[in-house]
């Protein structure tokens, strides 16, 4: 045997120990942590101030719930004397449940074991895959991401082209049907881009395309992208064919309005490219990533766009960008007039979603427009604002009770907090662990 066959028998040794080890922690971890019961008992909050998620802040506010809905959100609102369960919560804040948007949570478990990936299919037009009959509810991620105030979430697939469907779901759940919200929320497509060039030879020795090479690849991807589209709506029109395609069939919904089009785009020529695209067939997309969207903002507000920017903390996109271009790509957006959607890549990175934002307010943009960058506007690019988004009366009883100001990691203290009435479970993996390790030390200075 050689050095190498050796180096690789013992990586797979390695990396068969690691899985182990990830998947023995899974089995015995959290078994304490169910999902809440159905809400039995009318409830009040009252005293805190509550931040609606609509740009609105109400202090001294009383928030009035039973069924799982709101029933009333007022100032200083009197409580019914009747069998109402008050809960006093004077000087904390309350938040409507915050939501991550385009994640892979749920999708993907371990990123070291493959068989806990589940995010992406083999091909590039797969309209017909739906993200949420892969919804993993018994996950460990999402217990941690509630303990930040994140209570709902897009599991987004990825890949290819036209990667498949989105759905929306709320994050304590027996299994997928009693964690969605809405199903089928988007259908994601990746716009073709051509790579930059480099010159030179790449890897392996192989000399890289010409630019003209890459370019005219490119836009050979963007005619089967309009070809599929075609071909499509043409289906679409058809009535009732002889021979389904289930793939034409998934697409049904996005031309009929009832599914929205999320489209992956960074540069100024490519979002342009995007709309245009999707106009054409009589869409009004949402643009996902946006790195230049700053560069042509009249462009997208004359065509209604909404935006969901990348995190912030990243380094500029271009040599000559401002080096804290990301850092105020939300703020610059916003302040313009257009419904931005605060993002971040991955799945358990999503705990940090509210401090996004908050650093998003220290680059320009008001707390409260922060706020709905990561609740409201993001209900209504998925098209859930009627239920959920903001704290107002007929929509779900979805929000927490925080310590202090949420958006920031030194005061966001989530003490209590409800999905769709339900008093859920605030134990997590990192809070079980924190009590072992602080007792066993804790024990050996004594």
């Amino acid at each position: 045997m050689n050095a190498f066959e050796k180096y690789k028998n013992a990586m797979k040794r390695y990396i068969f120990s690691l899985a182990l080890s990830a998947t023995s922690l899974i089995c015995f971890a959290q078994a304490n942590i169910s999902p809440a019961k159905k809400q039995s008992k009318t409830i009040a909050i009252t005293g805190a101030t509550v931040h609606v998620g609509n740009g609105t802040v109400i202090e001294n506010g009383t928030i009035l719930f039973g069924k799982g809905k709101i029933i009333s959100v007022t100032a200083n609102g009197q409580v019914p004397q009747d069998d109402v369960l008050r809960i006093v919560a004077t000087g904390k804040h309350i938040y409507p449940g915050f939501i991550a948007a385009t994640t892979n949570l749920g999708l993907t478990e371990i990123e070291a074991v493959k068989a806990t990936l589940d995010f992406q299919e083999i091909g590039d037009f797969n309209s017909h895959i739906r993200s949420i009959v892969a919804y993993n509810t018994d996950s460990k991620v999402p217990a941690t991401l509630r303990s930040n105030g994140i209570l709902m979430a897009q599991p987004t697939p990825q890949g290819g082209t036209v990667s498949g469907s989105s759905s929306v779901v709320q994050l304590d759940a027996w299994n997928w049907e009693d964690a969605v919200i809405k199903t089928d929320d988007a259908m994601h497509v990746t716009w073709p881009v051509t790579p930059r060039f480099r010159g030179g030879f790449g890897g392996f020795g192989r000399p890289q395309q010409s630019p003209e090479a890459l370019a005219e690849r490119t836009q050979a991807a963007i005619a089967q992208l309009t070809s599929f589209f075609a071909e499509a709506k043409a289906y679409s029109e058809m009535g009732k064919p002889d021979v389904i395609n289930t793939r034409f069939e998934a697409m049904k919904k996005v031309f009929a309005g009832n599914e929205k089009l999320f489209i992956s785009a960074d540069s100024q020529k490519d979002i342009v490219a995007a709309v245009n695209f999707a106009k054409k067939f009589g869409i009004t997309p949402v643009i996902t990533g946006a790195d230049e969207a700053y560069l042509i903002i009249d462009f997208l507000k004359d065509n209604n766009i909404t935006l969901v920017v990348k995190q912030p903390h990243a380094l500029p996109n271009n040599n000559d960008d401002d080096v804290n271009m990301p850092y105020k790509n939300a703020a610059v957006l916003a302040n313009a007039g257009l419904n931005v959607v605060l993002s971040i890549d991955g799945y358990w990175q999503q705990r940090n979603l509210p401090f996004m934002a908050g650093t998003v307010t220290a680059w320009g943009l008001d707390k409260e427009k922060a706020l709905s960058t990561i609740t409201l506007n993001a209900a209504k690019a998925m098209g859930v604002d009627k239920t959920t988004g903001s704290i107002e009366a007929g929509k779900d009883a979805t929000f927490f009770i925080s310590a202090g100001d949420a958006l920031d990691m030194r005061t966001n203290k989530v003490e209590q907090a409800f999905i769709q009435g339900r008093d859920i479970n605030l134990d997590n993996l990192h809070k079980q662990l924190d009590k072992k390790f602080s007792d066993k030390y804790a024990a050996e200075k004594k």
